[in-house]
This record gives C-alpha cells, structure tokens and sequence, in this order.
C-alpha cells in the first residue's frame, strides 16, 4: 500500500518570497538598496573626513586623490555623499515608520468601527490636509527646536494623512468578508481583528505607498534645509548636496551629477523593490 502524499502547506509570507524572487528587477534594487545602505553606513570610516577643509584646493574635479572631486570649501565630495547618506537614508526610514506607524492604526481604525467615529476622524485628515504640510513642520521645528532627531518624527508627523486613506478604503472594502464576520461570530475583539485580520491583508498598498513616502521624505528634508531647518552645517544630506550642486552646476559640474546621480538610483529602486512586493503580497496572485 503505497503512503498517502500530502501536498505541504505554505504560508502567505514563503508564497510571497518565492514570487519576489522570481522578479528581477525587485531583487536588483533591493541588492542595490542595501549595498547603499552598508557603503553609507562603513564608507566614511574608512574615507577622508566629511567636513575637513581645503581652502587652496577649491572646488577640484574627480582624481586619484579625491575620486569625486571636491567641493568649493576643498571637502571631499566621496566623503560627504557618503556621510549625506546617512542622514537622508536614517530621515527616510524613521520618518516613514512614524507615518506608517500613525496613518495604519489610524486609517484601520476609521474604516473598522465606521459611522460617526469615522466621519469625525476623517475631518479631522480634511482639516489638516489644507494645511501647508511644509509650514505645519516648520512650525513644529521652531516650537520644538532645531534637533536632527526632532526632525524625524516632525517630517513623519505630517506624512501619516494620505496613508491613513489608504488604510482606510482598503479596510471598508474587506471588513464585510467572510473571513472577518468568522472572527467577529468567534468572539474575537476589535483591536485583535484590526491588527491580526485586517492591517495584514492591506499591506500591498501600504507598502507601495512606503515605497513612495520615503523619497518624499527625503525631499521635504532637503526643501527644510534649504530653509535653515533641517541639517545644519558642517553635516549634509543628499538634498542639501544637490542643492548646492545644482547653484554651481554650470562651473563644476561634478557637484551636481554625483548625488543626484546616487539619489536617482535610490528612488529607482525603491519604486522596482516595490512594485515587486506589492505583486508578492498580492493574495490573488497567490491562486495562479
């Protein structure tokens, strides 16, 4: 008597993998994405100090000695993109997670409990999305002080709306589904379905917009510094370079085309890891 064979199981997170792996260009840019992340996090180390000056030498182009070139106060410009990174890379990511943090509780909330609690919370996203979102956080930079941590949690504070709509209709939309009327019949309470049911199954389009929100991030801090809020000299930021590259860019051109040149592939991975992962976590594709 031949064994019974019994297809194994597999989970929404390994079924996920194994498609994201599949996707090519997802794969490269997360590859990409995280060798950025260790050069930025190890190249200054191991590389010439990001604010040491060099007065004679000037703005020089790319050599042996300096391998982008330096800028016109003689610093290195390999130094201080690496260096930038960190600061724009670490805005971007706890920016971001302050956003998704607020906006996916707040969003899966509304759309949970519905009626007067959500057309209350809703208004509230209304009345502050005709707010200058830029004024909103230079204001909370001066009342709190001009702090490069403070920063963070000021950007992320007013980034949280468009993800909480997001949430919001995404949790309508499956809150009536068979799945969650077994667990109401359970027993089971709001917090534990809202956090266990529902944010779970909407995480495509959460990430996608994280995907989105990141770079977005990344611009309202260099629009801060250019205003005299966010990074302050002698330290940089990708934003803060380009905009000091592209003031010199028809002198020293090197200034302009590196950054933005490093800046540019961030964003185009991000946008291919995750247009990848919003296909992996797609539970349809799950059927083919």
């Amino acid at each position: 008597m031949n064994p019974v064979e019994t297809e194994r199981g597999h989970s929404l997170w390994s079924d996920a993998w194994h498609r994201l792996r599949r996707n090519r260009l997802a794969i490269a840019g997360g590859i990409l994405l995280i060798a950025l992340a260790i050069a930025c996090a190890a190249g200054p180390i191991f590389s010439q100090s990001y604010e040491e000056q060099n007065l004679d030498l000037g703005a020089a182009p790319p050599s042996q000695a300096h391998w982008l070139g330096t800028d016109t106060l003689g610093r290195d410009l390999f130094a201080r993109i690496l260096y930038g990174g960190r600061i724009s890379i670490t805005v971007g990511l706890v920016a971001t997670f302050v956003a998704l943090a607020i906006g996916v509780t707040y969003g899966a909330v509304a759309g949970f409990v519905g009626g007067k609690v959500d057309s209350v919370m809703m208004r509230v996203v209304d009345i502050l999305y005709a707010l200058p979102f830029a004024i909103f956080v230079i204001l909370l930079m001066v009342f709190f002080g001009r702090n490069i941590f403070l920063l963070f949690f000021a950007i992320g504070a007013v980034e949280w709306l468009t993800m909480a709509r997001i949430v919001r209709g995404q949790v309508m939309s499956i809150k009536k589904m068979e799945f969650i009327e077994a667990a109401r019949a359970l027993g089971l309470g709001r917090r534990r379905i809202i956090f266990r049911h529902l944010i779970p199954n909407v995480l495509g389009p959460v990430i996608v917009y994280t995907t989105l929100t990141i770079p977005a991030v990344m611009l309202l801090e260099a629009f801060l510094s250019f205003l005299g809020l966010g990074v302050q000299a002698p330290m940089s930021s990708w934003g803060v370079l380009i905009k000091d590259g592209s003031e010199k860019m028809e002198e020293f051109w090197w200034l302009l085309v590196f950054p933005g040149t490093l800046f540019s592939l961030t964003l185009f991975s991000l946008n291919f890891l995750g247009d990848g992962l919003r296909d992996a976590l797609d539970v349809r594709a799950s059927k083919d």
